[in-house]
């Protein structure tokens, strides 16, 4: 059983322009490291997030309002449409580690 991520030695993955990640799933969990930039194109998201915010600053929108989050922030969203989300890329990158379900 492996205990370490060894991200520092895993390639990128680029799922969409602006954002890349690495993924180490274990069961029905996984952890991922991502990244964006300002190239990220803005796009609606009902899936669950439980995050925390390396670097950077990110803002995001939710039909009742926005919410900003900067390094040492927790992002904590969950699953559902009247949770959707969009975030918006306040700092030239922003690194996020996220614990999710799949």
């Amino acid at each position: 059983m492996r205990y370490r991520i060894p991200f520092g030695e895993m390639p990128w993955d680029t799922p969409m322009p602006g954002v890349r990640c690495k993924i180490s799933r274990q069961g029905a969990r996984q952890i991922r490291l991502v990244e964006y930039t300002g190239q990220m194109e803005q796009h609606w998201c009902e899936k669950a997030h439980l995050g925390y915010v390396l670097q950077g600053e990110i803002e995001i929108e939710f039909p009742g309002g926005s919410e900003r989050y900067s390094a040492g922030d927790g992002v904590s969203i969950p699953a559902g449409h009247e949770h959707r989300h969009k975030a918006k890329v306040l700092s030239e990158r922003v690194t996020v580690v996220f614990v999710e379900d799949v």
